[in-house]
């Protein structure tokens, strides 16, 4: 057999069949959980209620509510920023510079959705359009996959990601072989991976829990902190939005189907899944439990926002003096790896606050069902993954330095535990 044509053969996710089931078996799982959540049983292992038909999926209405959706928040995306930012050098020795106008754009967005609920928008009848929505927004993600494969086909090779162009058309469509796909300034892995999505899946929070009003006069305390939660979550990384800039789907990963659905369908369809579930199933939670399920929810907060900060104040500038004491491990490369502080506690804290977190949005639907705890296996499952590439990245780049580390810290996301 002649070998494969580009960086190296593709070895993630299982190489070509592994990409090919991801894409069959994401969309189906969105759908399996779309139909249980509003079932009566809301099981989360075994066959759905029923198997819709193309009419209860396709509607032109939805596909123009999320073409329009896009739309606005492109917009948006355009307007002045409050600062722009700088990316990773690039194997061309440039950087891209990105607007930092998230933030911005979750507020303005919300002035709009209140204009809009002021002038009557039944924004209730979303959660009823929850199943042709997400069927458009997979859609979308299809073909906005396919015209980013077609692109990259025509951009220089110092454009390609490292890992997406293999050579193998299904891998490199599932894993994206362009690392910044633009046209003029526009971003469009940089626009997807927190604007649609994320303040997507607060409309959808907001449009459930509003439902949850008209059906029972007010909503439920649990609907209040999974909406309260999962809101600060999302302002929290729209605020903090240059980080991205660091992490590994920008940096290193092309973008293709992997990202553009996970952007645009799973995490808006799949993250509300706790506010679905309540909608149909509501669950008493007296106070004492609520201000428990807080508490949790800030111990999570806390690690996360604390671990994030951490790095990046120690990336942009060592001599901080907020991280200027910490220990350091010196590495081949000229970088510093952090031994002290929430990095000499576990080597992914980031990832601890992240779970503890996910927990927290969990525990407000009871523990009679296994379905809303559908995000905290998941998450898990993803963290752990992507924990194990971080792993094999940092080993190559950090050598010596790295097994250092690893010894001095030898706990990956979990103290004592993992």
């Amino acid at each position: 057999m002649a070998p494969l044509q580009g960086s190296r053969a593709p070895t993630e996710f299982g190489g070509p069949l592994g990409a090919a089931a991801l894409m069959l078996l994401l969309p189906a799982t969105m759908f399996h959980l779309l139909l249980v959540a509003r079932s009566g049983s809301a099981r989360l292992l075994g066959p759905p209620p029923y198997l819709p038909g193309l009419e209860a999926l396709w509607s032109p209405w939805a596909l123009l509510l999320c073409l329009t959706w896009l739309g606005l928040q492109a917009a948006l995306y355009l307007l002045p920023a409050r600062k722009v930012a700088e990316g990773q050098e690039l194997k061309d020795k440039s950087r891209l510079r990105y607007p930092i106008n998230g933030f911005q754009a979750l507020v303005l967005t919300a002035l709009l959705l209140g204009l809009g609920m002021s002038a009557g928008l039944p924004l209730g009848a979303l959660s009823e359009m929850l199943l042709p929505l997400a069927f458009a927004a997979t859609l979308i993600a299809f073909i906005f996959s396919l015209l980013l494969y077609l692109k990259s086909l025509v951009v220089p090779a110092f454009a390609l990601a490292p890992g997406g162009n293999s050579g193998n058309p299904i891998y490199d469509f599932f894993l994206g072989r362009e690392l910044n796909p633009r046209i003029c300034s526009f971003d469009f892995k940089y626009f997807c991976e927190l604007r649609p999505g994320l303040i997507g899946w607060v409309l959808i929070n907001l449009a459930l829990m509003m439902q949850e009003a008209e059906l029972r006069g007010s909503p439920s305390l649990a609907m209040w902190l999974v909406n309260g939660f999962q809101l600060l979550y999302v302002g929290d990384a729209l605020w903090h939005e240059e980080a991205v800039l660091t992490t590994m789907d920008i940096i290193r990963d092309g973008f293709g189907f992997m990202l553009a659905f996970g952007d645009l369908a799973w995490v808006p369809f799949t993250y509300s899944l706790q506010a679905q579930f309540l909608l149909y199933h509501p669950q008493p939670l007296g106070l004492p439990m609520a201000l428990v399920i807080c508490l949790i929810n800030a111990v999570g907060y806390y690690i996360f926002r604390g671990a994030n900060s951490q790095k990046n104040t120690f990336r942009k500038n060592p001599s901080d003096p907020r991280v200027a004491d910490l220990e350091t491990i010196s590495t081949a490369t000229g970088r510093q790896l952090l031994v002290s502080g929430w990095w000499g506690m576990v080597r992914h804290p980031n990832y601890l606050g992240d779970l503890i977190m996910a927990l927290a949005w969990s525990l407000p639907c009871g523990v009679s069902h296994l379905l809303p705890y559908f995000y905290l296996l998941y998450f898990t499952a993803l963290l752990v993954h992507r924990e194990a590439r971080d792993e094999q990245q940092c080993l190559q780049k950090y050598g010596l330095a790295w097994h250092e580390y690893c010894r001095r810290v030898p706990y990956r996301i979990m103290p004592y535990i993992y």
